[in-house]
């Protein structure tokens, strides 16, 4: 194959490629690759429209069953910060209080694996669990060989036992360097040929965002042992919001019935990217626009998308990207020293309050969120609303109430205001 003319661009302001392909070579390569397309029609008849069923079971399922809540469902990614900063970033992930992170392992950067692999050493040193999500370029599409080359210094530089390896990385979006699903299955062809090897645990298909039909071309041809998606809502705002009437429970419970369908039988799903971006970031920001939120809310969503994605039991964790990033990170790194966000302290108490915990059920009312869990034989609820804030009556004394950021306060009455910041209440007996 004939390599790009265009030269690969990266942002690193917003850690993402610059969209350098023209918008007349794209269309080109969709009219010629119009075969493909209707294979897509053809898998998705198959395997999509007989999922709905199965979502509609896990419809009713969700927020009904209980869910046992375990510290490794929550993760936290992180980029390789350099000697001069990797302590801090080190205690930044300890502090947050996970046990899980993932790393980028970059093909246009290969001479940096080295350092990525003692990275990753001390990171397991420090008891956190490292998976690794490979990313391509649109040349490693034209020259299969040199990919193939960087798949197997990945796989022997950074496995560890059964690590996780995500294979390739937002590739519906053509300045990932993928244009057609079937550029997609021949570089991931050689993970499964490699992968046995090292023990890898091999995850995909990484499709960002909600086009769920590229799961049933992928998935019956590739076997992954997890399967993945970076599901970002962040552009209808609130992860309750609907994006023609599909809100963040919704096509969870989709996804999942999709998956199932396609793979032949009951995978366990990783959301293994999503964040909201920050106003006010500039150049800083992946986004533009409506997806920019403030720090507050940032906050406030992080929980709710873990709450709703978690306690739903159809997935089986979430990583937040990332730890540390101007427009969209727990941390702003542009100041000194470095700067600690509310999502940080959120997360935080996230995890030490839901870790451990077992979910009981759950009712949504009117944009009212209530979910119930049992812990160390305690009972509480986290709750919040998606629209104004509200005033409920909870029906039984209150021993203490931890707010999103993890400040405690005593109150003896159930009435309480409920808000968009969702805060955890535990029950006086």
């Amino acid at each position: 194959m004939t390599p790009p003319e265009f030269k690969f661009e990266w942002n690193e302001l917003a850690d993402q490629p610059h969209n350098v392909a023209p918008r007349s070579e794209r269309t080109r390569h969709h009219f010629r690759h119009w075969r493909t397309y209707l294979s897509l029609v053809g898998s998705n008849l198959v395997c999509g429209l007989p999922a709905l069923p199965a979502y509609h079971r896990n419809m009713k399922r969700m927020f009904r069953s209980s869910v046992p809540m375990d510290r490794g469902m929550f993760g936290v990614s992180v980029s390789l910060p350099g000697p001069a900063r990797e302590d801090e970033t080190v205690a930044l992930l300890k502090g947050a209080g996970i046990v899980r992170t993932l790393v980028r392992a970059v093909s246009w950067e290969r001479d940096k694996l080295p350092e990525l692999e003692r990275f990753a050493r001390r990171l397991r040193a420090e008891g956190l669990v490292v998976a690794v999500a490979v990313l391509q370029r649109r040349q490693d599409v034209f020259e299969p060989s040199a990919w193939r080359g960087f798949l197997e210094e990945v796989f022997t530089r950074l496995s560890d036992g059964p690590t996780a390896f995500e294979i390739g990385h937002a590739w519906n979006r053509t300045k990932w360097g993928v244009w057609d699903y079937t550029e997609y299955l021949g570089l991931a062809r050689p993970a499964f040929e490699l992968g046995p090897k090292y023990g890898a645990v091999l995850v995909g298909p990484a499709v960002i965002d909600f086009e769920f039909h590229l799961y049933p071309p992928t998935l019956r041809r590739l076997p992954f042992d997890k399967v993945s998606s970076l599901l970002y809502v962040d552009r209808v705002g609130a992860p309750e919001n609907a994006q023609a009437g599909w809100t963040t429970a919704k096509k969870i419970a989709l996804l999942k019935a999709v998956v199932d369908r396609a793979a032949g039988r009951p995978r366990d799903c990783w959301i293994t990217e999503v964040n909201w971006p920050l106003q006010g970031t500039g150049k800083y920001s992946p986004a533009s626009g409506k997806p920019n939120v403030t720090e507050e809310e940032q906050a406030d969503f992080l929980v709710r998308y873990h709450l709703l994605a978690l306690a739903g039991g159809l997935i089986e964790r979430v990583y937040w990207w990332q730890l540390v990033a101007p427009g969209y990170g727990l941390i702003d790194s542009r100041e000194t020293p470095w700067r600690v966000r509310p999502s940080f302290h959120a997360l935080r108490t996230l995890v030490e309050t839901a870790a451990g915990a077992e979910f009981t059920g759950g009712t949504i009312e009117d944009g009212v969120h209530l979910f119930r869990f049992r812990k160390d034989g305690r009972r509480f609820v986290a709750c919040w609303t998606a629209g104004l804030p509200v005033e409920r009556n909870l029906g039984e004394p209150v021993a203490e109430v931890i707010s999103r950021d993890g400040e405690r306060s005593a109150a003896a009455s159930p009435r309480l205001m409920i808000e968009g910041s969702p805060k955890y209440v535990f029950f006086a007996s």
